[in-house]
């Protein structure tokens, strides 16, 4: 167990990483000011990381995150960044790298293409493009024995094999070719001792995607839930993200999360 600062008073929270095991390493994690970012950067604090929160537009979310895990002992470093925008993704970086020096973990969290207002090549830009320029503009700052993680869903992992909800086809399509973009990157990464896994799980109960889905398709998350026999919670599911940061890479560099008897090809 770990202390977890919850405004004035501190209290008791399982931790999936023994305390220590990240002392002295650097953490960045995209999308963190709130959800499974968030309870991510909260194990990776808790086990000892210095540690990253980047987001788009909530500062004061973000910063209350910062405070919070502060009382762990830690190094926070809030830096706002859409990594959409080259220029805003190489200020982020640079913040890095003054207060930091350089990276040992790298979690590609942030995703999206089901918000309101957005352009219709949104999903593609930020799933696929942003997760490209983002890690290779994090690759000069990441160590000796670092650790890339791309956080995905079962349903734009298995996309090519099983079909999804319409409402959610092109976010999935768009995260299945960033996944696959990253994995062209492997090589290169493997040559520099930098490990890369992907983090699949089934539909996360409390998440901002699944109340979209729920928005869309009343009903969908209770049939997936009656389907799988279980859906993992943000918390659940941030536990395996942090663990996926340490743990032994799988043979086929993929973590799969919860049911994938409803997917072809799993």
């Amino acid at each position: 167990m770990r202390r977890r600062a919850t405004g004035a008073t501190v209290t008791e929270i399982s931790t999936p990483i023994a305390p220590g095991t990240l002392r002295g390493k650097t953490a960045l994690v995209t999308g963190s000011s709130r959800g499974i970012g968030a309870d991510t950067v909260r194990y990776l604090a808790a086990a000892g990381a210095n540690v990253v929160i980047n987001f788009r537009n909530k500062a004061p979310r973000a910063e209350k995150l910062a405070a919070e895990v502060r009382a762990f002992g830690v190094d926070a470093l809030v830096v706002g960044a859409d990594l959409t925008d080259p220029e805003s993704v190489a200020a982020m970086f640079a913040a890095v790298e003054k207060a930091f020096g350089g990276l040992d973990i790298l979690v590609l969290n942030a995703s999206g293409g089901m918000e309101a207002g957005m352009a219709d090549d949104y999903a593609l830009l930020l799933n696929r493009d942003a997760q490209v320029s983002v890690l290779e503009a994090a690759v000069p700052l990441l160590r000796g024995d670092a650790r890339v993680v791309f956080v995905t869903s079962h349903q734009a992992h298995f996309i090519r094999t099983t079909p999804t909800m319409p409402e959610y086809e092109p976010v999935a399509l768009s995260k299945r070719a960033g996944e696959d973009a990253l994995r062209e990157r492997m090589p290169a990464l493997l040559e520099r001792g930098i490990g890369f896994v992907v983090v699949s799980g089934d539909m996360i109960e409390g998440t901002i995607t699944a109340t979209l889905l729920e928005r869309a398709n009343p009903g969908a998350i209770a049939s997936r839930r009656e389907s799988a026999g279980k859906l993992y919670n943000v918390s659940e599911f941030a536990a395996e993200v942090a663990q996926a940061a340490v743990d032994p890479i799988p043979a086929d560099n993929t973590r799969l999360v919860g049911d994938t008897s409803s997917f072809a090809g799993a």
